[in-house]
C-alpha cells in the first residue's frame, strides 16, 4: 500500500439473533405436543396453586362476573395446571370457584410442556384473545335477541349502559303502535299552569321548575325528603321519536329535548340534583332514571353533588 492510499475503516461486525420456536427445534417436544390428548380431571381446589409469575390481574368485580357466569352456565372451561398443580391459565376461574364455595374444579394437566413453554403459554392464553375483534352488526343482533327474551344479558360481560349504547344505533323493527297506547285528544285546553299546587289527601303535586328553590319550598311545606325518584328529560328529541315509533305524538319538554350539548346537559342535571339535595335529609336515597347514551352526564353531575353513587 502506498503512502497516498487511505486505510479502509473496518466494517462493524453484526450479530444476528434468531428467535426460533422451542417446539420446532426440539423433536422430542414437537412429538409431545403433537401427541398431547387433554384429559379433564376434577381436582380439589386445595391441590391447585396460583402462580407467582401470573401477569394477568383480576379485579373483584371481574371475579364476581366470572362467578355469575359459572353459576349460569356451569364450569365449562377447565383450569390449566402444570405437573405440580401450579395454575397455568384460569386464575380468575380459580378465584371465582373459591368465591362460590366450590371444593373441586375441572382441570387439564399440561405434562407435555417444558417450563419455558408454560411461561409463554401463560401469557399467550390471555394476550392472543386481545387481538380479536367484534362484528358489531352480529353483536347487536345477538344482544338484541337476549334483551327481547328478557335474558340476564349482563352475564355476557356487557353492562346495561354499554348494551344501551350498542343498541341505540340499531334501526327499530317495523311495528304498529299498540292501540292501548293511543290517547284521545283532550276536549279542552289543559288548565294546570306553572306554580299550581294540587292537594290529593296527604299527597301534594306541584307543577314547577325543578331548578328553582322556591318550587321545592312550596311542595315540601317545611318537610325534607327521605327518598326521591326523578325521571328527568334525557336530552333526546321527543316529537316524532317517542311513542309508537313516532305514531303517538308527544310535545317536547320545555328543555333538554335534544338541543343541549354534553356540557350543557351535565350542568342542567347538576343544577337539578343540587336543589334535590338541598330539599332532602342527610342520608336520603335519590333514584334517577336515564338512558345509556347519557349515563356519563348523569354520573358526572351526580358525583359533583352527592356523597355516593350506585349505577
Amino acid at each position: 500500500m502506498s503512502s497516498n492510499d487511505t486505510p479502509k475503516t473496518p466494517k462493524p461486525s453484526v450479530r444476528l439473533r434468531q428467535r426460533g420456536g422451542a417446539v420446532a427445534e426440539d423433536p422430542v417436544l414437537r412429538q409431545a405436543v403433537a401427541s398431547f390428548a387433554p384429559q379433564i380431571v376434577e381436582r380439589p381446589l386445595s391441590q391447585l396453586k396460583p402462580s407467582a409469575r401470573n401477569a394477568r390481574t383480576h379485579s373483584q368485580k371481574q371475579i364476581h362476573l366470572v362467578a355469575d357466569s359459572i353459576k349460569a352456565f356451569g364450569f365449562v372451561t377447565p383450569v390449566l395446571i402444570d405437573g405440580e398443580g401450579e395454575i397455568v391459565a384460569g386464575h380468575g376461574r380459580y378465584e371465582a370457584a373459591k368465591l362460590l364455595g366450590r371444593e373441586t374444579v375441572p382441570t387439564i394437566r399440561l405434562d407435555h410442556l417444558s417450563q419455558d413453554q408454560i411461561r409463554a403459554l401463560r401469557i399467550a392464553d390471555n394476550r392472543l384473545a386481545e387481538h380479536a375483534g367484534w362484528d358489531e352488526a352480529i353483536l347487536k343482533l345477538e344482544l338484541g335477541h337476549l334483551v327481547e327474551i328478557d335474558f340476564a344479558v349482563e352475564l355476557t360481560g356487557y353492562e346495561t349502559a354499554q348494551i344501551d349504547i350498542l343498541l341505540s344505533d340499531a334501526e327499530p323493527a317495523p311495528a304498529k303502535a299498540d292501540p292501548a297506547d293511543v290517547l284521545p285528544e283532550p276536549e279542552e285546553v289543559a288548565v294546570t299552569r306553572l306554580g299550581d299546587l294540587w292537594l290529593l289527601g296527604e299527597h301534594r303535586i306541584l307543577c314547577g321548575d325543578a331548578r328553582k328553590r322556591e318550587a321545592y319550598e312550596t311542595l315540601m311545606d317545611g318537610e325534607r325528603a327521605q327518598m326521591v325518584f326523578t325521571d328527568p328529560p334525557y336530552n333526546v328529541k321527543i316529537d316524532g321519536h317517542v311513542g309508537g315509533l313516532g305514531k303517538i305524538k308527544h310535545r317536547p319538554f320545555a328543555m333538554a329535548s335534544g338541543e343541549m350539548s354534553k356540557a350543557e346537559f351535565t350542568a342542567f342535571l347538576k343544577e337539578v340534583f343540587g336543589e334535590i339535595a338541598e330539599a332532602s335529609q342527610d342520608g336520603a336515597l335519590i333514584f334517577s332514571c336515564i338512558d345509556g347514551p347519557h349515563l356519563h352526564e348523569t354520573l358526572d353531575a351526580g358525583f359533583a353533588v352527592f356523597d355516593a353513587l350506585r349505577a
